[in-house]
């Protein structure tokens, strides 16, 4: 055999030969196949380069910690409390304001409202006073005319305040303190009222079925009042404001007086000063003259500085 002209002998490639088959491998090649699936539908133990952990997405890392029991116990336990807070706090309001109550004092229709500030406005044309009842419990405001409501009140208080920025604005005068200045004034006289009538009806033994929703209602009625001298006096001037209060205010007395007389009744019982009950039905007669004469006075304090 002639050698190669660079002096070395050449060989041939040689072929790679298969393991055989008899002896256990050792290590598998993996470097160009992926690893095989088992069974069971998952990978072989290895790290998978290819995409991000299950735990990452929601998947059974997620799954485990809401299976926890742990943690169910501790939401159950939040929830609890949670509960637990709302009752004490419904529990709270209801010692000083029944939530029942309340919704009887604002379940009004158009009718009703129509029909009541016609009769808060024009009162002398209205002949039945009485206030109905079924099966001793009074019929709502949307079933009786005469029934007092909170929902007249509200609104009257709303557009009284609104009425006032709108003066206030015409008078170049407005500004966030003086509107909320009247807002709060309007509010002190209301409850120094209701608080007067109670206190009254305590010191004379005079007994009665007003409530303290009633005679708020009863008090929160001069918002009406207030709105149609305001609207008389911005129309018509300093004339028209005086001849709005004096229609409003008589009008207003008118009301009370004959709605108060349904409401408030004599005491059988005789006062610590040995007075006869003879002597309640006067009582009776100058706790309603004495609240129907409040509301023209209160309606000028907090109407006349507004018109000019």
């Amino acid at each position: 055999m002639d050698l190669p002209p660079h002096g070395y002998r050449a060989t041939k490639p040689r072929a790679r030969a298969a393991p055989p088959t008899g002896d256990p491998i050792l290590f598998d090649d993996t470097s160009s196949s992926p690893p095989a699936m088992n069974s069971q539908g998952y990978y072989t133990p290895g790290y998978n380069m290819g995409g991000p952990a299950n735990d990452m997405q929601g998947g059974p890392g997620m799954t485990n910690l809401f299976a926890d029991p742990m943690t169910n116990a501790a939401m159950m336990y939040g929830s609890s409390l949670a509960n637990q807070g709302k009752d004490m706090v419904n529990k709270e309001i209801s010692r000083f304001m029944s939530m029942n109550k309340l919704k009887y004092f604002f379940a009004v229709d158009t009718r009703y409202v129509m029909k009541k500030l016609l009769i808060l406005l024009f009162p002398y044309t209205h002949q039945d006073w009485e206030v109905r009842y079924h099966r001793d419990t009074p019929l709502t405001p949307r079933q009786d005319v005469n029934a007092p409501d909170l929902y007249i009140p509200t609104m009257a208080f709303i557009t009284y305040i609104l009425l006032a920025g709108i003066a206030l604005g015409i008078q170049k005068r407005f500004s966030p303190e003086v509107l909320g200045l009247c807002a709060s004034t309007a509010l002190v006289w209301v409850v120094i009222e209701v608080l007067v009538m109670l206190l009254s009806l305590y010191l004379l033994t005079v007994h009665s079925d007003l409530s303290t929703f009633d005679l708020i209602a009863y008090s929160g009625y001069k918002y009406v009042g207030m709105i149609f001298t305001m609207l008389c006096g911005l129309l018509f001037g300093s004339d028209g404001y005086f001849v709005g209060l004096a229609w409003s205010s008589c009008a207003l007395m008118f009301f009370i007086v004959r709605s108060l007389k349904m409401k408030i009744v004599p005491s059988l019982s005789s006062d610590s000063m040995g007075t006869g009950s003879s002597a309640k039905p006067h009582f009776r007669l100058y706790i309603t003259i004495a609240t129907a004469v409040f509301q023209p006075i209160i309606i000028y304090w907090l109407t006349s500085h507004l018109v000019r």
